[in-house]
């Protein structure tokens, strides 16, 4: 399926699924974009040429998640004018910001989170909307520019009609509302509800960029949790060949059909002479010595490596799950900007091909950035956001 930038929301996801999930980004005001909307499946590429917006669309998006997860305005981002429209005008107090907002579709339906940010003078949130069907659960603002915390109000739909109270003004406020709102009254009830599913939607999020250069080389023996750039492949290795052998098994095929040359067995050793344990991945070609992953090419080992994280979840990716939720209502999301860099078409398709098969299967969803995504035309449960067709 393909959409422009200004597309609807994918039709196979109509109805409210019961894992919450991320379906729609909105980047009102924020580094190259202006009134975009784009509607996300559980498969979704974002295509356009170089300047078109595709990297900052994943940035924006990363953004949120880390709100949601409870992180600090600074922590999120630490070049906050970098995301400010170019051509953005300061106002009469000399002050910009962005806009950014999405949309979690869940058992309490669409619920629209939309957040404003003041990059300058100073970094700060200045206002939020948290909303479902036209009704608004929270709002805040900021009111008085000298105290560090905005505006607050709340749906209660009790004798009140809302409650006031001010929230820290560099945090997400619907991160905080399971916490502040007591839950006596159904309006109450129905606020933490729709809080609740738009950070669990937000918080799994696996940013993803492996970088060949830091796999080829042997690694200590730790957490055996996947980094963003992949560069402790050895050691994930190690610990998964033998805790899930059903799961390597599908990782050697994957390998096998995308890399030069014949292929038994993907492993990792421990080094000789090494000290701290460190490992070192190896191919087992099955004819006699061992290939140092080192030894293939850039394209081989990020296919290798996002092969890995398509077949993976949290509990091995470096995550921050919603610990509180049970895993079966979880769905991780890999964010992968550059996800065709460094690899051919055929690899492209198989990859493509193995991340809908996983995201048929609801527990994962892929969002990427690609240069062209002609190559997965046919490919089923596929969104394509077209990013070139809204340009000026």
């Amino acid at each position: 399926m393909t959409v422009s930038a200004r597309g609807t929301r994918p039709e196979t996801e109509a109805r409210s699924p019961d894992r919450p999930s991320i379906t729609e980004l909105r980047l009102s005001a924020f580094a190259a974009h202006r009134g975009a909307g784009f509607p996300l499946g559980p498969l979704s590429l974002f295509t356009g040429p170089s300047g078109s917006g595709k990297s900052s669309a994943l940035r924006a998006y990363e953004a949120l998640a880390r709100l949601g997860g409870g992180a600090e305005l600074a922590e999120v981002f630490p070049d906050p004018a970098a995301c400010v429209p170019e051509r953005a005008r300061p106002d009469a107090q000399r002050r910009r910001g962005f806009r950014i907002g999405c949309t979690a579709d869940g058992p309490q339906g669409p619920v629209r989170l939309d957040v404003a940010v003041q990059a300058e003078p100073e970094l700060r949130m200045v206002g939020e909307r948290l909303t479902v069907g036209g009704l608004t659960l929270l709002e805040t603002a900021l009111r008085d520019p000298s105290r560090r915390t905005v505006q607050a109000a709340w749906h209660t739909a009790g004798l009140a009609p809302v409650t006031r109270a001010p929230l820290p003004g560099d945090r997400l406020g619907t991160a905080l509302l399971p916490l502040r709102v007591a839950g006596k009254t159904d309006g109450q009830r129905h606020v933490v509800a729709a809080a609740e599913q738009m950070v669990v939607a937000l918080r799994s999020v696996f940013p993803c960029d492996p970088l060949p250069r830091a796999m080829r080389t042997a690694v200590p023996l730790g957490a055996g949790r996947l980094l963003r750039g992949c560069d402790n492949l050895a050691e994930v290795l190690w610990r998964t060949r033998s805790e899930c052998g059903r799961r390597h098994g599908l990782l050697v095929d994957a390998v096998r059909a995308g890399c030069a040359g014949p292929v038994h067995d993907v492993l990792a050793e421990p080094t000789t002479g090494g000290a701290g344990g460190a490992v070192l991945a190896l191919l087992d070609r099955g004819d006699g010595p061992r290939t140092p992953l080192g030894r293939l090419g850039d394209g081989e080992l990020r296919y290798l490596a996002l092969a890995m994280v398509l077949l993976t979840g949290p509990g091995v990716l470096e995550v921050d799950p919603a610990g509180e939720v049970p895993a079966a209502l979880q769905t991780l999301t890999v964010l992968a900007d550059g996800f065709d860099r460094d690899l051919d078409v055929r690899q492209l398709g198989l990859l493509v091909r193995l991340a809908a098969r996983m995201c048929e299967r609801g527990h994962i969803r892929l969002v990427g950035a690609v240069s062209d995504a002609s190559w997965a035309a046919g490919v089923g449960g596929v969104t394509v956001v077209d990013l070139n067709r809204d340009r000026t």
